[in-house]
């Protein structure tokens, strides 16, 4: 991690020093409410447009920060701070970061273009990191603040730096390219996107360009002529070029491009090779993208069959989305940050995979700086929505509105956002996917606030990011065939059904387990399509389970007989099931002397067909245990071994759970299965997996009682001393539990921790806020990831998988995805 004293950084940025000069800066901030390590962080005062980080200064000091960098010293008395004065506090965090680059000497990679960026970088973080530790940028961290900010994450450690550039007017690249100073460069495409602030698309290109103007190398697609004729200039004399092509001949020439239902093979040659690569989507911007993969590694030098290998494991990048509960059983995709036709083809994918109901709105505004006519722009967004097949349209603003002509019977239009809220009536809506997408000018959120389904402010927030991120570090410990299964029984472990369910087919899991048929079926009809097993079916709910094609666990001889019968009598045959045997655990399952006469009665008939013997390991999170753990999976090796031989077709294997799969991945046979390490712990290392789950509420009111007062039922709580009380809503009834009451638990308010005082009612709690600056509408953190679930869980005694299943059903979900 950088380390640099606030002398070292005052002479780096050339500016005045005073105050305090001994500390030592580790984290750059540049918001006032993203402070995590205030008094290793140095807060740079950017002036904006519509802000001025000046006026967070006495806010920021109260909440620990001790190192500013300003553009004019502030009027109050910060003792203990250092203050570095400068002309331009954005200028003087580029030079920051600038400085900090030219102590790296590894490979640096910069990528601009006008698209894909974001999916080119995490692509190749995803073919390359298990044997290259990788500094990437965050998220899309790619502007004049964000560059700097990702290049502040490279440390000595690291091989390879990825750092993304964008731009949106000329004169910035220059400023980036100094911050950056890229060896390797990657230009992915030539597009629409901020198009408004430059005279035509070859100005963008030059100005995009002088990103690679100190690069060793560049790779692009030798299809964008403004590319290859910009490239000529003597500016770029020197440079080396890596190029694909699919019209003329280049290092790498695709000769042909092969569209499947869910993959697409790619063929071409390379150095007189023939090749031919698979990846696992069909859509244009997918197959450029996997292109630049595809020549970043061969000029590092890796080999086409390992280039081919590691396309085909590429998994989707998630994208920037909330998803909330509507009115009158509808969801709503909130996609109000930006409004670009790129941006809006993606968010009409994301809408298209909302399969748990019969209709698709799309509500959108007029999109702003688009460099395009009018009349071009809205035909092609037009034309975009019945590519999309969606059911109805409704336009916000009046260049839509002179468009309207042109968008088909079931559209309506309206001028403004108040003339379509002054026009709305809850009947409108109802059992429809609604993408709500706007430019931030039109308010949207006013429209989101009408549509949302009213609740109590205490919510469950489902970072679906951080669930792709778990997944995939799970994933990383297995081998390339290795199948995964899904754990989504009880509600998805508190953070929603349909949702998860959704988020995991979108990611290719191999299966979903749910306990319960009616869960299963839930999701069968919200439009889960992939294999869903059921891990304890009731002989009531067979007809259901054969009727929506889940697959159950077998256990005992019982339930075996029963459901083939159930089987027999709906006429099926070779039905898939998953044999449930008991290596140690002693739950459900059977033992090693009953499989004789499993064997037989499984040979004697055709109803049912094996397609999976699994166990569960009992101790598998415990070193303590792993005696024990060898010992079942010895018996798991001889009893499934046993079973397999038995019958001629191929019979998945599967023992490992979440603790298993980190601890014991020598044993992942055929396929794992993933459960509380999705959601967000690991028996290993918590740092390498993310809390997915935050529990939520607000400050009702606060007040102020004296000694000898009480709080609460039965007065359980009695102030010794003038104390400041918070009232929030949340109680046992949204799952806090009543045992956290009276100061065993704790919760956290302005990052600071408050006991729980008084006993705990159904609907809200107490909290103690002496000495804590808060207010009335402050957030309260139940768990999250500044404070874990398994902080609440220790002080209940328990274990997370218990606090994330308690949480109530009226507590509403929101889910984030970027």
């Amino acid at each position: 991690m950088p380390q640099y004293s606030l002398n070292q950084i005052s002479d780096v940025v050339k500016g005045h020093l005073s105050g305090y000069n001994n500390q030592i800066v580790k984290h750059l901030l540049i918001d006032s409410r993203g402070v995590a390590y205030p008094s290793e962080s140095i807060f740079f005062a950017i002036k904006g447009v519509r802000h001025n980080g000046h006026q967070y200064l006495s806010e920021l000091y109260t909440l620990g920060v001790r190192s500013f960098v300003v553009e004019y010293l502030p009027i109050e008395n910060f003792p203990e701070a250092g203050f570095i004065l400068v002309d331009d506090s954005l200028k003087a965090l580029q030079q920051l970061a600038g400085w900090h680059r030219q102590q790296f000497h590894n490979l640096v990679v910069a990528i601009t273009g006008s698209n894909g960026k974001t999916i080119v970088k995490e692509w190749i973080f995803q073919a390359i990191h298990t044997e290259k530790h990788v500094a990437r940028s965050p998220k899309s961290f790619n502007s004049q603040v964000g560059v700097p900010l990702s290049v502040w994450q490279i440390e000595n450690q690291h091989d390879i730096a990825i750092i993304e550039a964008g731009i949106s007017m000329p004169g910035e690249m220059e400023k980036l390219e100094t911050i950056i100073r890229p060896d390797i460069g990657i230009f992915t495409n030539l597009g629409e996107p901020h198009q408004e602030n430059f005279t035509d698309y070859r100005q963008k290109c030059e100005e995009k360009l002088n990103l690679f103007r100190h690069c060793k190398q560049l790779i692009y697609c030798s299809d964008y002529p403004y590319i290859e004729e910009l490239l000529e200039s003597d500016k770029f004399k020197g440079l080396k070029r890596f190029t694909w092509s699919q019209k003329s001949p280049a290092d790498i020439q695709v000769t042909k491009i092969e569209k499947g239902e869910n993959q697409t093979r790619i063929h071409g040659l390379y150095q007189e090779q023939v090749f031919q690569f698979s990846i696992p989507f069909i859509d244009d911007a997918s197959v450029e993208n996997s292109l630049h993969v595809a020549s970043f590694m061969l000029v590092q030098g890796y080999s086409l069959p390992v280039v081919s290998e590691r396309l085909a494991r590429l998994v989707p990048v998630a994208m920037r989305l909330e998803l909330k509960q509507g009115i009158n059983n509808s969801t709503i995709i909130n996609d109000t940050y930006n409004s670009d036709l790129g941006s809006l083809s993606i968010a009409l994918d994301a809408l298209s995979h909302q399969h748990q109901h019969p209709a698709q709105t799309v509500i959108l505004s007029d999109i702003l700086q688009s460099g395009r006519s009018s009349d071009l722009l809205y035909a092609e967004i037009s034309k975009l929505l019945k590519q999309k097949n969606i059911t109805r349209f409704i336009g916000i603003g009046p260049e839509l509105y002179k468009q309207q002509q042109r968008f088909g019977a079931n559209a309506k239009f309206y001028l403004s956002t108040n003339d379509f809220l002054d026009n709305f009536h809850k009947g409108q809506f109802g059992n429809e996917s609604i993408l709500l997408k706007g430019s931030r000018s039109f308010e949207f959120e006013r429209i989101l606030k009408v549509l949302e389904e009213k609740a109590h402010e205490t919510v469950l927030e489902i970072n679906l990011n951080a669930m792709v991120h778990n997944l995939n570090y799970f994933r990383s410990k297995l081998k390339p065939g290795t199948k995964i299964v899904t754990m989504v029984k009880a509600f998805s472990y508190g953070s929603g059904s349909f949702e998860i369910a959704n988020i995991l087919q979108f990611q290719r899991v191999d299966y979903l387990a749910v306990a319960f048929a009616d869960e299963g079926v839930d999701l069968r009809e919200s439009g889960i399509t992939m294999p869903i097993m059921v891990m304890n079916p009731e002989q009531s709910s067979f007809d259901l389970i054969i009727r929506y094609q889940l697959e159950p666990e077998i256990f005992s001889f019982k339930v075996l007989q029963q459901f083939s019968e159930a089987v027999e009598s709906a006429g099926e045959s070779h039905y898939p099931i998953h044999l449930k045997i008991d290596t140690g655990m002693h739950r459900l399952g059977f033992m090693e002397d009953e499989l004789d006469r499993l064997l037989v009665i499984m040979k004697k008939q055709e109803a049912l067909q094996i397609k999976s013997i699994f166990s569960h390991l009992a101790g598998s999170d415990e070193a303590q245990f792993d005696d024990f753990t060898h010992t079942q999976l010895d018996v798991y090796e001889r009893m499934s071994t046993k079973i397999c031989a038995a019958f001629p077709h191929k019979i998945i294997r599967h023992i490992l759970n979440s603790a298993g799969i980190e601890r014991f991945s020598e044993f992942q046979h055929d396929m794992v299965r993933l459960g509380i390490g999705l959601y967000g712990l690991s028996a290993v290392d918590q740092s390498l997996v993310r809390q997915v789950s935050t529990l939520k509420t607000v400050i009702l009111q606060i007040k102020q009682i004296e000694p000898n007062e009480t709080v609460g039922y039965s007065r359980k709580f009695k102030a010794i001393q003038p104390t400041t009380i918070g009232i929030i809503p949340i109680g046992y009834a949204d799952g806090l539990h009543r045992i956290l009451g009276n100061g065993v638990g704790k919760l956290m308010v302005n990052g600071k921790l408050a006991s729980i005082i008084g006993n705990i009612c159904m609907d809200m709690c107490m909290i103690d806020l002496t000495g804590i600056e808060a207010r009335e509408g402050d957030e309260v953190i139940v768990f999250g990831e500044a404070y874990p679930i398994t902080e609440i869980a220790r002080q209940m005694g328990t274990i997370p998988y218990e606090v994330l299943t308690s949480i109530s059903r009226r507590v509403k979900r929101v889910y984030f995805q970027e």
